[in-house]
């Protein structure tokens, strides 16, 4: 079996190099960050498999990419660039990593809540501008975080907020125990969180689920973290309560628009803290990523012999 990476992009060329192995099948590396549609038909001919980390990949494309059997998306969030159901109708398997950057997304989710808890982005740009800004903000010790859904990422927030001495609740579609943190329904999470932190898969039945009227259940002031996907939570929703005061901050790594473009409302507003969908950006999250990436593969070119 033959493969390529086809967006090799932001030094994962350079994390394949180091963690790539002679027992590997062969895998051709592409460093190009925008791979239009059209294009996909002739970068894709003559492989079998695909490391797509960023690239979209419509169904009435890729039913013209003859011969590709599986795509190795390098992450969890392939619904975002991909429809895997059909994608299968045409015998292409999507594969999606999960784990790889536990700890790494969940460390940056708690600095958004802290950066956004004191204010930190706005003095930063205030000090940058010459001007001596003090902001206040509430200690989160004894707060209560709500975890908005409980996989790997929220169980290591819920390590480290719980280490830090706050009160962690969590809810989940399915039923689930942890030491130290107490699972209650979606009323109970919303009404009682200081912090909410979203930790949900994107898929059709969680698309838009923190809408309007969700929202407006929150916690009066509360602070919404956000490093899953931007289309779990409904933006415009959550821009309407930033401005009005019924949210104090959010905390944003995703958007529904990515890259975020530069004249949106997110932007102008001082009650937000923005990164660039960089939470699961760490070196050991990515040498991660890429090994199981290649793991998968192995274990498809044996299937294969």
């Amino acid at each position: 079996m033959r493969g390529v990476f086809l967006d090799a992009v932001d030094d994962l060329a350079d994390v394949f190099q180091r963690v790539v192995r002679p027992t590997d099948p062969p895998v051709t590396v592409r460093q190009q960050d925008t791979v239009r549609p059209d294009e996909l038909p002739g970068l894709l001919a003559g492989y079998d498999f695909v490391l797509d980390d960023h690239s979209q990949m419509p169904t009435d494309v890729m039913r013209r990419c003859a011969g590709l059997k599986h795509i190795i998306f390098l992450g969890t969030g392939a619904r975002s660039y991909m429809h895997p159901e059909e994608l299968a109708e045409l015998g292409i398997t999507v594969h999606i990593i999960k784990g790889y950057g536990d700890t790494a997304v969940a460390e940056h989710a708690v600095a958004l809540m802290w950066a956004a808890a004191r204010g930190v982005a706005r003095m930063d740009h205030a000090v940058r501008a010459g001007n001596w800004l003090r902001t206040e903000g509430p200690q989160l010790t004894g707060k209560t975080i709500g975890l908005l859904g409980f996989g790997g990422i929220a169980a290591e927030v819920a390590r480290i907020a719980h280490g830090s001495g706050m009160r962690v609740l969590a809810w989940n579609r399915s039923p689930k125990s942890a030491p130290g943190v107490m699972f209650v329904d979606m009323d109970t999470l919303l009404a009682e969180s200081h912090v909410l932190s979203v930790h949900l898969l994107l898929n059709d039945e969680t698309r838009g689920l923190l809408n309007a009227e969700r929202i407006g259940r929150m916690r009066p002031r509360a602070i919404l973290v956000n490093t899953a996907r931007g289309a779990i939570v409904d933006e415009a929703a959550m821009i309407a309560a930033l401005q009005d005061g019924r949210l104090c901050h959010a905390a944003l790594d995703v958007f529904a628009t990515e890259p975020l473009p530069s004249d949106h409302p997110l932007t102008r507003m001082e009650n937000v803290t923005l990164s660039a969908h960089s939470a699961f950006r760490t070196p050991e999250a990515s040498e991660n990523l890429i090994r199981r990436a290649l793991d998968i593969a192995d274990g498809l070119a044996g299937g294969a012999r």
